[in-house]
């Protein structure tokens, strides 16, 4: 997604990548600042106490930036927030403006709504979503459409679920767009034949499917929350393994395969096909201070040409919030791109951390 910043806040980023390049990390401390002046201040998280399962969009009327999450109750005795939506001017200061939806939508009778994906369609802001509870026979994803990023939402239905599109556990959306072709990219963890990711083509407006039968597989049943990014001539996927939700015990990361091809084979760097359960090479991962980073967003791209990833991530020592909910908070790091392949800092969170 290509952006341009206007000139104030690409010199903020800016700044932000010679501290990142200076300290060669993946993950902000709360305390730590970039050098300089006040205005060059940078600190992650980028928004507590949960975004979870982030996904960006900028409103080029306005410049503004809006984020997307995961329905969660972040325990401030306002109940659970249906997809909760922040502004940003900046990618670094966000506040809460609205929900996606005031009530769920009737197509499912239960289930909570997860990692939405947003996009902008012929004018339209188009936001795809799960519906699914843990363990869920037969979740399934929907699609809802808006005039403007904060809403008002009007849902449009579903997609599919599970069991018309043959693929278990059917989540965590993401769109990938090519000249007027538009695919959705979907699935998540299991151990059966058909378990995995899988691509399938979509309308022009992006709100149905064009035939079930089309989908086909581009990665292993270990692989959630995928996305894809075009660059010099490859095709990365990039998704998450292990466990997204346990606080600190959360053993989330954020892995990369690449293809010359949108439909695969997928290979990691050590040339694994990652239809093979296993293979993927590691972008960034935990350690004792920070752990279960992942489920991010696509990259987004400043007027410099940097690449910036949103992802939520949990400090280790404040694992949940009083609800029960893992305190996914959301995080901003810089990516690089070293022999055709993506770098996050030293691909370990820390506590303090450039680009």
């Amino acid at each position: 997604m290509d952006i341009q910043l206007r000139q104030h806040y690409s010199f903020l980023l800016y700044s932000i990548g010679i501290l990142s390049m200076t300290y060669s990390c993946g993950v902000f401390d709360r305390k730590a600042h970039v050098a300089g002046d006040k205005s060059s201040q940078y600190m992650n998280p980028v928004f507590e106490p949960i975004l979870a399962d982030p996904t960006v969009i900028r409103d080029v009327k306005t410049g503004s930036f809006y984020a997307y999450g995961t329905e969660d109750n972040w325990g401030d005795g306002k109940g659970n927030r249906l997809m909760p939506i922040l502004k940003s001017e900046d990618l670094v200061h966000w506040k809460e403006v609205a929900n996606v939806f005031q009530d769920k939508p009737h197509w499912k009778d239960r289930g909570g709504l997860w990692a939405p994906d947003i996009n902008k369609i012929n004018n339209q802001y188009v936001l795809y979503y799960s519906y699914s509870l843990w363990g869920d026979p037969d979740p399934g994803i929907g699609v809802a459409v808006a005039n403007n990023p904060d809403g008002p939402f009007e849902d449009r239905g579903k997609l599919f679920v599970s069991s018309e599109v043959q693929v278990p556990n059917s989540i965590d959306p993401s769109l990938y767009e090519e000249g007027n072709k538009k695919f959705l990219f979907w699935g998540s963890f299991g151990d059966g034949p058909s378990q995995g990711i899988h691509g399938i083509p979509l309308t022009s407006d992006g709100t149905a499917v064009i035939d079930l039968q089309q989908k086909f597989k581009v990665a292993a049943g270990d692989w959630e929350a995928a996305m894809i990014h075009k660059r010099d001539g490859y095709y990365y996927l990039f998704g998450s393994k292990g466990s997204c939700c346990e606080g600190a015990n959360s053993k989330y990361h954020v892995l990369v395969a690449r293809s010359k091809s949108l439909k695969g084979p997928y290979l990691d760097r050590s040339g694994k096909d990652i239809n093979t359960r296993g293979a993927g090479t590691v972008v960034l991962q935990g350690n004792d201070k920070i752990v279960g980073p992942g489920h991010h967003s696509k990259i987004i791209k400043d007027d410099k040409g940097t690449d910036w990833l949103l992802y939520h991530a949990i400090q280790k020592h404040e694992g949940k919030v009083s609800s029960g909910a893992s305190r996914r908070m959301l995080m901003l790091d810089k990516v690089i791109w070293t022999a055709g392949w993506p770098k996050i800092g030293t691909g370990e969170t820390r506590t303090i951390a450039g680009a």
